[in-house]
């Protein structure tokens, strides 16, 4: 169980403002991503979205708090699944991939882990912006 601040102002626009979307929009976004969300429950409470059950991997469960989080309107993340506690990386301003590498895992060169591990919801390498949070694999 955790509780993960996103930068409201900033993430991927589905309600075109600063309003949180609603429960059936995240939903989508999550299936628009390709996520398997089965056996999760998704639901909003002001500018929190809360995710609950058990979910089909613990990948899965990450990423899905990820595709939720890093949307335009939403403050944080409540999650009350079961397994281990995520490794999350807020990008900072000036940040590159290889910068968070170098900071979440010793070697700059291990960017490529961290970008496969936040996909689909990074198209390329290059393209995070400041606020956004990734997924640091902890197989990694």
């Amino acid at each position: 169980m955790g509780f993960w601040s996103f930068l409201k102002g900033s993430g991927k626009s589905l309600v075109g403002g600063s309003d949180t979307p609603d429960v059936d929009a995240l939903k989508q976004e999550v299936a628009d991503l390709g996520l398997d969300a089965d056996g999760l429950d998704i639901s909003v409470e002001g500018d929190t979205v809360k995710v609950t059950g058990d979910a089909v991997s613990q990948e899965m469960r990450e990423k899905v708090i990820l595709a939720v989080g890093n949307v335009e309107g939403v403050a944080a993340v409540e999650d009350d699944t079961s397994g281990p506690e995520p490794k999350f990386h807020t990008v900072e301003k000036g940040d590159t991939l290889w910068a968070v590498a170098e900071k979440a895992l010793g070697k700059g060169n291990r960017y490529t882990e961290i970008f496969e591990a936040n996909r689909p919801m990074l198209s390329h390498p290059d393209k995070i912006y400041p606020g956004q949070v990734l997924r640091i694999p902890q197989d990694a």
